[in-house]
This record gives structure tokens, sequence and C-alpha cells, in this order.
């Protein structure tokens, strides 16, 4: 269901390690490169032992003709971190033109900026191009400690005062009330991060009384409150059980097992992907922006996308009538 993907060859250029878990990776792409602005995001295809998936990571500003991401190293990898860390110079995959879901507006004479870990990547891009128009902004970055914070000394340097770095090792953390009630009511926020922090500010913005048509956030759908693990979901209608492995989400295996699905951001942002949850033995990890905490809490429904079980069955309806 998602809109025509433009698909091309890309070669890396260039690889680099930019903190402790953090590797650079810039691709010279293959044919006319439209411009993209700060918040775009390409797919790309994966090798995952036998087989390939589409994994999503956000454009760092880049070289005409080139495409930049940084990339986490993560513990509990679905196998896409692991493969984009194995790339080197040289090496050639397929990659998609960048598209946007999380663009600036740039209609607010203000903007702060909000960064969580790997979520800095969306808001680098940002918090530079506002600087280069003169738009008035602030950038906080929170990360668990300082060794793992990409692109903090870029920041540090060429935004200066209006970076805030809070790293958790010095005893910091961004006080998330605190910043919206400083940010001026005609004010924008852009968040990115975990789904914790995104949670958090979701709170904290609709306890201030602020529009929440002035707030935009991103998640990164491996975001959970649990490792990724094995589970299995049976489909009702369809006589159908599919097992789902820790290196692939939900909707994947389902597709994979030939369950039509109705689908398109694959981000846990749009909510076309939900499945019916009619019962679980195992705890519901949702990953999702789409459905509220009350929702979540009910454990009825969760986008496929990105949620998932901790462990155990579910017998689940995607909407099959025969």
């Amino acid at each position: 269901m998602r809109n025509k993907l433009d698909w091309r060859r890309g070669v890396v250029t260039s690889a680099e390690q930019i903190s402790d878990d953090v590797r650079s990776l810039d691709f010279a792409v293959e044919g006319p490169l439209p411009r993209f602005d700060p918040g775009s995001h390409s797919n790309f295809r994966v090798s995952l032992g036998d087989g390939e998936a589409i994994r999503t990571y956000s454009c760092l500003p880049a070289a005409p003709g080139h495409l930049r991401v940084a990339v986490k190293q993560h513990d509990n990898s679905r196998g896409g971190s692991r493969f984009m860390w194995g790339l080197n110079p040289g090496d050639a995959l397929s990659l998609t033109v960048p598209e946007n879901r999380f663009e600036l507006a740039w209609r607010a004479p203000y903007y702060l900026l909000m960064a969580g870990g790997i979520g800095i990547t969306p808001i680098f891009g940002m918090a530079l191009a506002l600087q280069q128009r003169g738009i008035a902004f602030r950038l906080v970055y929170g990360g668990r400690r300082r060794g793992v914070m990409a692109f903090a000394e870029d920041l540090e340097r060429q935004l200066g005062d209006q970076v805030d770095i809070c790293a958790g090792d010095a005893g910091e953390r961004i006080d998330v009330a605190a910043e919206i009630a400083a940010l001026p009511a005609d004010g924008q926020l852009y968040v990115c991060g975990p789904i914790g922090m995104l949670n958090a500010v979701k709170t904290a913005w609709q306890a201030a009384g602020r529009p929440m048509g002035r707030l935009r956030y991103e998640v990164f759908g491996d975001s959970g409150l649990f490792a990724e693990a094995n589970f299995s979901v049976d489909v009702q209608g369809l006589d159908r059980a599919v097992q789902v492995r820790p290196d692939q989400t939900l909707l994947e295996a389902l597709l994979g097992a030939g369950v039509d699905m109705v689908y398109d951001c694959q981000r846990g942002e749009c909510g076309l992907c939900a499945v019916d949850i009619i019962s679980h033995d195992g705890p519901i990890d949702h990953r999702d922006v789409f459905f509220s905490e009350a929702e979540k809490a009910e454990g009825r429904r969760m986008c496929a996308c990105v949620s998932r079980l901790a462990s155990g069955n579910a017998v689940i309806d995607v909407g099959y009538r025969g």
C-alpha cells in the first residue's frame, strides 16, 4: 500500500564510526537525486540470513547526488543494523529516493527541537537548516552517556548556546515540562526519540494545554519495552499459524505467510496495518504512536508494522472475511 518507491543503486563512498555505537554511511546514488529536506528518510534493502528485508533510516545533510545516514548498532537488532555496520566503501545495495513525513512547517516564528539517542538524525539537519535561514530555535539533545551521543561535538561547535546536550552519565536529563513552558505560545515542537520519550513529551504537551497541531514527532520502530523475541499468531478466519522471528516485524511475517495486509508508513504512525487482538498469553509491546495510552492499555489492537508480543501467542483478526 505504500506509494510507489523509486529504487536506486547506492554505492558506499565512506563509512565512519561517529560515536561508540553509531556509524555514518555515505552513498553515491545512481541517477539524478532530487533535493530533499531535513526529516526525510530512505528505505534500504538489507540481507538477513537467507532473505531480505527493508529497513528505514533518516537522511543526513549530504553532498549533491549523495545520501548519508547514521546507523545505531543495536544489541537486540532485527538484523538491519548488523548488515549496515558490515558495509564498507565500494559495497552496493538498493535504496530509495528520500521521502519526507517529518518535514518542518517553516511557518512558526520559533522552534523547539528535541532528540533522544539516535533520534538526533532527523533533528540534526533541521537544526542546521533553521540556523542557515536565521529562524529562532532551541535544540535539546539527551542520551544515556556522552560517548553514544552522535554529533554532540559538531552541534556544540556549530550551534553554540542554541543547543543543550544532556548526558545521563553526567547526571543530566531533559526537563520536558520546563522546555515546553519556555516555548513561545506560537512556537512548534519537533521531537524524535524512543517511545518512552515521545510518550512523556505528548503527556507534558497536553498538560500544558498546547494545541496538538504544533507538536510533530517521529519514532523508530525498534524502541520497545522488551527485547525482540520469537512469538506466534493465529490468524482468525484463515486457519493459519504464523511464527514471528526476532529479526522481523509481525507485518513482515504475515505478508511472508501470504496474509493480505493493508499498510503504508511501516513506522507505527498511520494505523493502517492495525490488527484486532482476540486473545494473547504474552505481554504486548506497543511501539507505535498511533494509539492512545488508553487504547494500548486495553490491549485490543496493535500496529503490526512495529508492535509485537514480548513472548507467547496471540489470536488476531486482520479483517479477512471469506
